[in-house]
């Protein structure tokens, strides 16, 4: 029996990259999957069954409240909602620049999706987890909250904000049994990350002041995954694991 057998789990942003390696570890820990993603899930979903895992993908805009409530019927579907992982978000296709050469249509995309996106997620799905008796939150943030990076202010405050409501939403929904708490990664080498060169020239920093004097990789962050969406976390939840080789102390 793997530690997620019988509970399924739900997560954004999962076409691809570390979100569909996420749900590749869940699956493969034995919970059903609903992939979601505004870019087409099947390959992710199809990784996951050729290994033996169940899975199912739909099309999902986080913004998108009509999406959401689909997200939830279909979960429901599926047996339940015991885990949501909220992954989507805008990163590696960033370029960056300093702040006050970003406009107001890039700051308020960025916003909207990586931060608005986990409050409307949340407002959607409460309502069937506290009607289940509860379950597990894991958003992912990022350590770039902890030490500012120049060029990234916009998406430092998006997941500022995430790390931040994952405080509150603990604390606002302790006492119906669900658990919400957040994974900070370090920069990771995902194949979105490479195929961006803007992101070159912070590479070799990074490993330098890391205790761990490596590249971080997206497996990195699969066991810390694996223990907030199981039951080995019941009585954690407003935090964040900053899982990023000792760069941040906090």
């Amino acid at each position: 029996m793997g530690r997620l057998s019988g509970k399924t789990a739900v997560i954004t942003g999962a076409a691809q990259g570390i979100g569909a390696l996420m749900a590749k570890a869940m699956a493969d820990a034995g919970a059903q999957v609903l992939v979601t993603d505004v870019q087409d899930t099947a390959n992710a979903v199809k990784t996951i069954t050729d290994a033996g895992g169940m899975a199912r993908g739909m099309k999902v805009d986080v913004t998108d409240n009509e999406d959401l409530k689909a997200m939830v019927e279909t979960a429901n579907g599926m047996g339940g909602l015991d885990i949501m992982v909220n992954n989507a978000s805008i990163f590696a296709t960033l370029t960056p620049k300093p702040f006050f050469e970003i406009d107001e249509e890039e700051f308020d995309l960025i916003m909207r999706v990586n931060a608005r996106g986990v409050h409307q997620v949340m407002r959607a799905i409460v309502p069937t987890m506290i009607k289940a008796g509860g379950g597990k939150v894991v958003n992912i943030a990022s350590g770039t909250f902890y030490y500012g990076p120049p060029g990234l202010s916009h998406y430092t405050a998006s997941k500022g904000a995430v790390i931040a409501l994952t405080r509150c939403h603990g604390r606002e929904l302790g006492d119906k049994n669900i658990q919400v708490n957040a994974i900070a990664p370090g920069l990771t080498e995902s194949e979105g990350l490479a195929a961006n060169s803007g992101f070159d020239m912070a590479r070799a920093p990074t490993v330098a002041s890391r205790s761990i004097k490596r590249e971080m990789l997206p497996e990195d962050l699969l066991g810390t995954l694996l223990y907030l969406a199981s039951s080995d976390s019941d009585f954690v939840t407003g935090q964040t694991l900053n899982v990023d080789g000792g760069k941040v102390n906090v």
